[in-house]
């Protein structure tokens, strides 16, 4: 489990956390937060350092887009989806966790 301040996340400008020894990108698209696997399933590159617009990641990379709510691979040369984590709000703080 980790936790950040909801304040400290930027809308649109990905950031990337460790859990439990695993990298995560978090991701604010308005007042809500989001947090997937920070590496790309296509190749070994960081999702943090990529770019996201509407539900979207798109990997720096080779330009794989992925959906922030549920991981999945949305275009080429990724294929398969991103682990997500949970994230609950409580007012300015964030718990990221791993789903159970």
């Amino acid at each position: 489990m980790a936790e950040l301040s909801f304040d400290s996340l930027v809308p649109g400008k990905p950031t990337r956390i460790e859990l439990n020894g695993t990298p995560v990108c978090v991701a604010r698209v308005g007042d809500e937060v989001f947090a997937v696997s920070d590496t790309c399933s296509h190749s070994d590159a960081s999702l943090s350092e990529g770019d996201v617009s509407d539900h979207k990641i798109e990997c720096w990379l080779h330009g794989a887009e992925f959906d922030l709510r549920t991981g999945e691979a949305l275009s080429l040369p990724a294929t398969q989806p991103l682990q997500t984590f949970s994230v609950v709000r409580n007012g300015d703080t964030l718990t990221i966790a791993e789903k159970e």
